[in-house]
This record gives structure tokens, sequence and C-alpha cells, in this order.
């Protein structure tokens, strides 16, 4: 039987959500980009270090996620806020490798001898970056080291079209990747030269003909909107030649121009508000066609194919169990606690984090992290099940923490209701979902949820 944890005193009271008369003020559809919950900029140096057998001790390990991070690509575009930085000195990622070797064993360690992986991922950066003998290091790694069965568990790894080489995806193929999801953005090359991505069509179509011909059975294809220059007739031409490879997904993700990026640097060529409209414009016309050329919405990122296969079948529950990060850009989440490395965009910064990932002997602590308390699991539990169109299983909240969303987010939940951001249909008493407008809104509805706590530490972090 399931036992709720006990509600804390700071839980708001339960209460049925009703909807103000007045209408609501704009919210901008485009504040956050929400994948986990608390964001990484809520995290803080951890003062005591705990020991990672005591954050794993007690943990649920039988469908542990594997993340295995590389911080390494060949441009840096100008969009991009990831924990990356360009190519490396030689020698640097066979010492980061080193370093990843070092961690594994420490986390393996730490791990409950039975603990099995349902899922794994190569992210960055761009994994691809690595020499064909360097993925292979890194696939034992992970199976050697860690002990997942890359062979029998969905494996997804990110690439680019440079690094997309023959050698490299033969690798990848041989040692069981399902998934291999390649960042295009645009095939305009216009459009990717004014999102500081230099990349010609040509090399976009010979690398997507090469990971056709490796046999990975689920192709992804990043594609990027609100781009200068940009319109609909371009947009919607992009994900005609998207379309022409038959992808089996598709992720369209918006525009955003964060601190320290090359973008942010170049400065904004629209108003806020003039962008959010045109930026939700192209959603919709790449929502609607997608739609109309037989693919499903699974979020409002991620479009699949109806009837392509799937990356695989895994029984990890991103709302519930464990993921275990490695690398110096790598996340792990406990019940009890979200942890990692410092956090850096800054290219002098991030060499600055890698120098020490690497010369870092012992990876026995957490450095950086933020407590989960009860409240705080019920929040992530709805942000990362309201942003999948599916929805949320009422029935799963409740048994997991003896309320329902109503009762501990009413004023939350009155909100969306209010900007009809809510799906009202025949499944409501089992599920809640987004409606279509809601889901366009999700880098709305994200930050929304977010506690007043993480909040205030978000507002407090410092980019660097």
């Amino acid at each position: 039987m399931t036992t709720a944890p006990a509600r804390p005193a700071h839980d708001p009271a339960p209460a049925t959500p009703s909807a103000p008369t007045a209408e609501p003020p704009y919210a901008p559809p485009y504040q956050s980009y929400v994948y986990a919950y608390p964001h990484k900029t809520a995290y803080r140096e951890l003062p005591d270090r705990p020991p990672l057998r005591e954050l794993w001790a007690g943990e649920a390990q039988h469908a542990l996620s594997l993340y295995l991070h590389i911080p390494f690509c060949e441009v840096r575009c100008g969009f991009c806020n990831l924990f990356t930085r360009i190519g490396g000195p030689d020698g640097l990622t066979t010492a980061y490798l080193d370093a990843l070797d070092r961690q594994a064993v420490a986390v393996r360690a730490a791990l409950d001898e039975g603990a099995r992986f349902a899922l794994a991922a190569f992210g960055g950066g761009t994994p691809t970056y690595l020499s064909a003998a360097e993925l292979e290091r890194l696939c034992d790694i992970a199976e050697h080291r860690m002990g997942a069965d890359l062979r029998a568990v969905p494996l997804s790894v990110e690439a680019s079209p440079a690094t997309a080489t023959a050698d490299r995806l033969a690798v990848l193929a041989e040692r069981g990747t399902t998934r291999l999801s390649l960042g295009v953005q645009s095939f305009v090359d216009a459009e990717a030269r004014s999102a500081v991505r230099p990349q010609k069509r040509a090399d976009v179509e010979a690398a997507l003909g090469r990971i056709r011909d490796a046999g990975f059975p689920v192709l992804n294809i990043d594609l990027i909107y609100g781009i200068d220059g940009q319109t609909e007739a371009s947009w919607l031409h992009s994900l005609d030649a998207a379309l022409a490879w038959q992808p089996e997904e598709l992720y369209l993700y918006p525009l955003y121009v964060r601190p320290l990026t090359g973008l942010a640097r170049r400065g904004e060529a629209e108003g806020p508000a003039e962008w959010d409209a045109r930026r939700l414009a192209l959603y919709r016309a790449g929502r609607d066609h997608l739609l109309a050329h037989g693919y499903q919405q699974v979020s409002m990122r991620m479009f699949r194919r109806a009837a392509a296969p799937q990356a695989g079948v895994s029984e990890y529950a991103c709302q519930t169990d464990g993921m275990v990060g490695l690398g110096c850009g790598a996340r792990s989440y406990t019940s009890r606690l979200h942890y990692s490395f410092d956090y850096a965009v800054d290219a002098t910064e991030v060499r600055r984090i890698i120098d020490d990932y690497v010369a870092t002997e012992s990876f026995d602590r957490a450095v950086v992290g933020r407590a989960m308390t009860p409240a705080e699991a019920r929040r992530r539990h709805l942000v990362q099940s309201l942003l999948q169109a599916e929805g949320l299983a009422l029935d799963d909240y409740r048994a997991r923490f003896g309320g329902t969303p109503a009762e501990d987010f009413p004023a939350e939940l009155a909100e969306f209701a209010a900007r009809r951001w809510l799906a009202d249909d025949t499944d409501a008493a089992h599920r809640l979902r987004l409606s279509p407008e809601g889901l366009a809104h999700s880098d709305a509805v994200g930050p929304m949820l977010f506690s007043s706590e993480v909040r205030t530490l978000m507002a407090g972090y410092e980019a660097k």
C-alpha cells in the first residue's frame, strides 16, 4: 500500500479552484524552457558535501536513467547557453574521459549492487565531437563501469551535422544507439548564419544520409523558430526539408536569447511583444503543418510520426525514478536531493569548471544541489506531467501524495483555467491536461508553477 507523505505546514490548504472573473493580465508565452524542476539556477553549493553513498541509500534503483555529458562542440551557436566549450587543446578529451571514468567508479560504488538502468543518453555539448575511438570508450564507461546494458535499453545520442561522420555513426549503431538526434535548427543557410550557426544545407543533407544509412531506429531532427529574418514561408520550407527524411521525431524549439550568448551580445532585432507574437504564429504554423502530415504532438516541442517506432520501451518515469549523471555538466536526481557541479555559460568560466573537473581525483560527494521537500516533489510531479500532451494521471498523483492537484495548487490551476489553458474533456475526472492553447504556452505554464523559494534562488543567481 502506498503511503502519502505528510503535507508540510506551508503547503496550501486543500481547496477547489474557482476561476477569477477578471481578465488575467498578459503572460509572456516564452518565459523559460522547463525540462526539469527545480531549475539549475536554483542550485547552490552544498556546505556539507554529502557522500553519494548516503544520498542513494534507500532510493529505488530498479529503473534508473543514466546520462553522460560531453561538454565539447566544434562551434558555439549564437543562441546556445548550454554548458560547453569550443574545441579543446591536445589531450583534453582524453583527460576528460579519464575523469569521467573515475567518476563512474565512484558513483557505481555508491549505488546498490542490484541497481539497474532502464534508459541511457549521451548529451552535451556534442557527444559526437569525440572521435570514433573515444566514443567506444564512452560506451565502455557506461557499460563496464556503470553496468548499463546499452543494447538492451533505449539509448539516445545527440549529434551535429559536421560531426556525424560515418565512422562515429558506425560505433554508435553497433553499441546499441536507438535514437540519434541531429541539431539542424534551419535548412535555410541565411537563417543558420543569422543564428550564428555556420553550416550549409548540403552538409546537413549529407549528414542525414549517413545517419539513415547507419540504420538507427529513430531519427530526431531539431529545428528552431523565431530566428531573425525567418518568415512563415521559410519556416515551412525547413519543415518540409526535414519531412523529406521522414524522421520518426521532430523537436520544434522557440529561439531564446540568453545572457552571455552570442545573440545576446549582438542585441535584439525586435521588441519583446512583437517577437512573442511572431514566435507564437510560427509555432502554430509548424504544429498544424506536422499534424497535417501525420505527426502526433507529445509536448509543446516534441512531435512523433504516427506508427513510427519509438526509441524503445522503458519503465523509467521522469516524475518518480532517479537519474545518475556523469560529467561536469550533468545533473543527478534522488528523491531527497538534486545535485550537480558548478554551471556557467561564459567561455572562460566553462573552461575553468572543465579544468577543475579533469583535475578531480575523488567524486564520492555531491558538490552543488537543491534539497527536495515533499512540497517541491509535488510541484515537480505536476510540472513534468502537465507539460506533456497526455497530461497528469490523477489517480497516480493521489496514490503518491494523498491528495489532488486542485487541493495542492488551487491558485495556479484557477489561473490556468481562466486563461483557457486547461483542457475540458470527457476524461477530466481521471486526467489533468493542457488545452492546445495551454500547450502553446508551456514555457509560461512551467515557470508559473515554480515555488516562491525557487523563484528567489533563481532571481539571486549570478550568471557567469
